[in-house]
């Protein structure tokens, strides 16, 4: 049996020095706002294989009204819902994300992120796309008001 899972997640950005990519601290003159740390590739990942196993949401699993989920590291909330996803009995067949960022550019860091997606997964980054997009100077995301991730998971039965 297969199923596919479809995540999404949307920060704003302010002043700073950083921003969280897929567990990847890339510089940068602002920063993410968010309740946790604001990765919002790994949000989208991680709500993607939720859905894909029919198991809620990043927002039931790790609620913003919870002060435990205040400024937590959202590389071990994945892997906190990973490991509920393997216990229903299912694997990655693949990922595949979107980056939507005006500024700074992803495509330094692709590898990197890729990188860390597999190693917190446990899977081989051929099993991962990564792509990015810009907003064209236009809406939220061409403004640099926020950054987007969408996700899209394709898991399978190990039974």
């Amino acid at each position: 049996m297969l199923r596919i899972g479809l995540g999404h997640d949307t920060h704003r950005l302010v002043d700073g020095s950083f921003i969280l990519l897929g567990g990847v601290r890339i510089e940068h003159t602002k920063s993410l706002l968010g309740h946790s740390d604001a990765d919002v590739l790994l949000h989208a990942i991680t709500d993607a294989l939720l859905g894909a196993a029919g198991l809620g949401d990043i927002g039931e699993l790790f609620p913003d009204t919870d002060p435990v989920n205040r400024n937590r590291d959202s590389a071990a909330m994945l892997k906190i819902a990973w490991e509920q996803v393997r216990q229903n009995h299912w694997q990655i067949v693949n990922l595949d994300a979107v980056v939507f960022a005006e500024q700074p550019k992803i495509a330094p860091h692709k590898e990197a992120i890729r990188k860390r997606i597999a190693e917190l997964l446990e899977i081989d980054g051929t099993q991962i796309g990564i792509k990015a997009k810009t907003g064209e100077k236009i809406g939220i995301i061409g403004q640099e008001e926020a950054i987007s991730a969408e996700c899209v998971v394709l898991l399978q039965s190990k039974n």
